[in-house]
């Protein structure tokens, strides 16, 4: 009599081991991996790969003298330069005021909210050399503010500071759109927990919001600054595209085009190419240092 539950209980393990077994197996609605998997490689290697090989493969036409020539000389440097501190100052502009607009956007509610919401992607629909022809009469000397600064001894459009100008206007909606949904999960209860614990509010921003929200700001960031880094049509109307001055990289690139150099044109994209997976390296060891600090927090 007592050897029935026994058996009992060994029977329904027996046919639980095959039901966990079978649990393994993950049902998808997408192809398997191996489909999955080979369309993703396909997929990259046409789009990104592919062209990147071309790019070097008409570089290494170059001897090696000719590719310093081309990539290493006084208007080369002074292009990385611009393109590249301008590209980054931007991005960190964009993260300091995006961080601000998005949580503006999410904390508070103003009228036309809404309106003010579907304004922050205007930089992604508006063509590019539209927002740079807007952008050239608004900052030129006589424009609405470039003839307030102009008395102060600050002249902006066709110097470099407009080409921090337009990366910053096209770079904003980066920084915005990747903090905005983390801080919309971000639950106030939250930051009322802190308070309630005798956290002030600098603490509560430290501490508890920004260990949050760091590895989505530095999305942002790196977005942004990979955005300005190859903007080329709002640039060239505002920055007035002089040599050694307000002459971004990618306008060198397109003069050697012009000029049917072909392969200093490719060589001068593979070093801004190289720099910039460089620094991109970095902000996403960055951003993964602070995502498990956030987590170990």
């Amino acid at each position: 009599m007592n050897s029935l539950p026994l058996v009992s209980e060994v029977s329904r393990a027996a046919v639980a081991i095959p039901a966990a077994r079978f649990s393994l197996v993950k049902r998808s609605v997408l192809p398997g991996f191996g489909i999955s998997l080979g369309f993703t490689l396909f997929y990259l290697g046409v789009i990104v790969l592919i062209p990147l090989a071309a790019m070097g493969v008409k570089a290494s036409g170059l001897s090696w003298e000719e590719f310093v020539k081309a990539t290493l000389s006084n208007r080369a440097l002074a292009a990385y330069r611009l393109s590249f501190g301008a590209a980054l100052l931007a991005a960190a502009i964009n993260a300091v005021f995006g961080l601000i607009t998005a949580w503006v956007l999410v904390r508070y509610d103003f009228p036309f909210k809404r309106v003010v919401d579907a304004m922050v992607d205007l930089p992604f629909a508006l063509p590019t050399a539209v927002a740079g022809i807007a952008l050239a009469a608004i900052y030129a000397p006589n424009g609405w503010i470039g003839q307030l600064a102009a008395p102060l001894g600050w002249k902006i459009a066709f110097t470099p500071w407009g080409v921090g100008v337009a990366l910053t206007f096209i770079g904003l909606p980066f920084v915005v759109r990747t903090v905005q949904p983390v801080l919309q999960d971000l639950s106030r209860d939250v930051e009322e927990a802190a308070a309630s614990l005798g956290a002030t509010r600098w603490q509560t921003f430290r501490r508890v919001i920004m260990p949050a929200i760091a590895p989505s700001l530095m999305t942002g960031y790196a977005l942004a600054f990979a955005r300005g880094l190859g903007e080329y049509g709002s640039v060239i109307f505002i920055a007035g595209n002089l040599p050694m001055i307000s002459e971004i990289a990618p306008l060198l690139i397109i003069g050697k085009l012009e000029q049917y150099d072909y392969a200093g044109a490719a060589a001068i994209g593979m070093v801004m190419l190289a720099i910039a997976f460089l620094i991109l390296l970095g902000i996403n060891l960055l951003q993964r240092w602070a995502r498990v600090r956030g987590g170990e927090g």
